[in-house]
């Protein structure tokens, strides 16, 4: 049979952006990449495709050309709410926070209804030392939505940053209802049971989790922080990849509105110490992450290397161009494989998910050369009638005196000045920065 006419003619420039969306929806996106290219080649000022090519870009982490995209689009058509959102969420990730907040407010503006803008508009307030404004716009989006989790979670870990531990405790029970099986909610509420002293109930929501996830490392050690019972030495290698993985993508900008302060004193450690930046020295940032500490230490590297269990961070370490290798690996496993192997080796908060430091403080001095030098951070338990407690939020602090005792038996001599990493539910975290 000869085809017909209808199933041989070739789609509209609409009908093919459409197609393209509808493949973006289904994570597509290099089949999607490809009919935008095309049609704008044929129509170079076409909104939707430039709108939408824009989001995929920014989805695919080309920030730059998605931030070009989207803007030329709404200089087309100046009067989309949800253009103007998105733009907003690719500046947020650019950390361009009061730009990005205009064009939340403007999105808003033009539809009053657009939950999601308030929603984005408060997480922004939020960060930006707001808090009454981002409550206000968290209660306006789950107003005109009210089965918006995300405002629900939102606006439960705003309250729980204010005190308002049991108003937060609410907002997660109503995530749980409108998704029983809601990760973060569930964890959020047994944080906050255990702050309020419901350490049952924390523990039950973690049980009857594990009971359908019985191999989940988050509910596992969540579990453990909680109750008290059965804590590891250290936090397992599937929870950290698992916490991490999950938020490389707004890592940093979660960071700065904590105040985020451990690289900048490891930065200030060492030029306490005088060493000197003149790429000297073969580094190892050790738990790199997203790669925070790699500009500050790169001026003293002939060779800067980057190690870290998730490939999220490292794939966000990667986009500063300033290592010259990233390895995915456990920390202790690399160090014993590279005997004095580097000059210098700095860690930012990755010690803190680490109870005992036997190990990993032996390897951090054997993977040193003669008169190397490391400098890292811990959390301070300042009870130092215990060498080390694993807390609520997961990560474990460590008290002075046992920090000081491992150092010296490891043959390392060392200097330990005491300061604040970052705020906590509005509280500072006290914190250890060791050189040695």
């Amino acid at each position: 049979m000869e085809p017909s006419e209808s199933s041989t003619r070739e789609l509209t420039l609409e009908e093919a952006v459409s197609f393209a969306i509808l493949l973006q929806k289904n994570e597509q996106f290099v089949e999607a990449q490809e009919v935008y290219r095309r049609v704008l080649e044929t129509a170079p000022d076409h909104p939707r495709a430039l709108h939408y090519a824009g989001v995929l870009a920014h989805q695919q982490g080309r920030n730059g050309e998605a931030l070009a995209l989207i803007e030329r689009s709404l200089a087309l058509v100046p009067d989309q709410a949800d253009w103007y959102s998105n733009l907003g969420v690719v500046l947020q990730s650019h950390a361009r926070l009061e730009r990005a907040i205009d064009s939340y407010r403007r999105a808003i503006a033009i539809d009053p209804s657009h939950a999601n803008a308030h929603n984005n508009l408060g997480v922004l307030l939020r960060a930006t030392g707001q808090p009454v404004e981002a409550e206000a716009a968290y209660r306006t989006a789950i107003r005109l939505s009210p089965e918006h989790i995300d405002a629900y979670t939102n606006l439960g870990i705003l309250l729980n940053g204010l005190k308002r531990t049991e108003e937060a405790a609410a907002c997660y029970c109503r995530v749980i209802t409108l998704r029983p099986k809601h990760r973060e909610a569930r964890k959020l509420l047994a944080l906050a049971h255990c702050t309020l002293g419901e350490v049952g109930k924390a523990a039950k929501i973690l049980e009857e989790w594990l009971e359908e996830e019985p191999e989940n490392p988050i509910a596992q050690h969540m579990l453990a922080s909680c109750t008290g019972r059965d804590v590891p030495d250290r936090a397992s290698n599937a929870f950290i990849e698992a916490t991490f993985d999950s938020f490389a993508s707004s890592f940093e900008s979660k960071l700065e509105r904590l105040s985020y302060r451990a690289p900048a004193l490891i930065g200030a450690m060492l030029e306490d110490f005088g060493v000197e930046r003149s790429h000297h020295l073969d580094v190892l940032d050790a738990g790199c992450g997203t790669g925070l500490c790699g500009a500050i230490v790169a001026p003293f590297a002939r060779r800067l290397v980057g190690v870290d269990l998730s490939e999220g961070m490292l794939a966000h370490a990667k986009d500063k161009n300033v290592y010259h290798a990233l390895t995915k690996a456990e920390l202790t496993e690399y160090l014993r494989d590279h005997s004095e192997a580097f000059d210098l080796i700095v860690s930012a908060d990755t010690l803190v998910y680490f109870g005992d430091l036997t190990g990993v403080i032996a390897a951090l001095a054997g993977a040193l050369r003669p008169n190397g030098l490391v400098v890292f951070t811990l959390e301070h338990a300042v009870a130092d009638s215990v060498d080390y407690r694993l807390e609520l939020h997961g990560r474990y602090s460590h008290a002075r005196a046992y920090v000081e005792r491992l150092l010296t038996l490891s043959g390392l001599q060392s200097k330990i000045i005491q300061a604040e990493l970052r705020t906590e539910a509005g509280a500072a975290v006290p914190g250890l920065v060791i050189r040695a």
